[in-house]
């Protein structure tokens, strides 16, 4: 997703990443939210991660960035540990 993506999308979409940070370019990203063509965005993954404390989109107050850990539940990581095992 680059700025050309964003200007396609109707104004004021919403735009939610949980797939690969490389996806989004976080300079168009952060343009585009801070323009109003985009409401708002949700990030489960960067393009640089962890992401910078410094880094522009952080200081957007329609931006939402959560760490990607779905899978870091004591019972997913059981369950995966016994797969392994299995496996062998």
């Amino acid at each position: 997703m680059d700025a050309a993506a964003f200007a396609k999308m109707k104004q004021g979409a919403i735009l939610i990443n949980a797939a690969r940070g490389q996806v989004v370019d976080g300079r168009a990203l952060y343009d585009a939210l801070r323009s109003g063509q985009l409401a708002a965005a949700a990030l489960d993954v960067t393009e640089v991660e962890p992401i910078a404390m410094d880094d522009p989109l952080l200081s957007l107050p329609n931006l939402i960035v959560t760490p990607h850990i779905a899978s870091g539940s004591f019972a997913t990581r059981a369950r995966m540990a016994s797969l392994a095992v299995e496996s062998l």
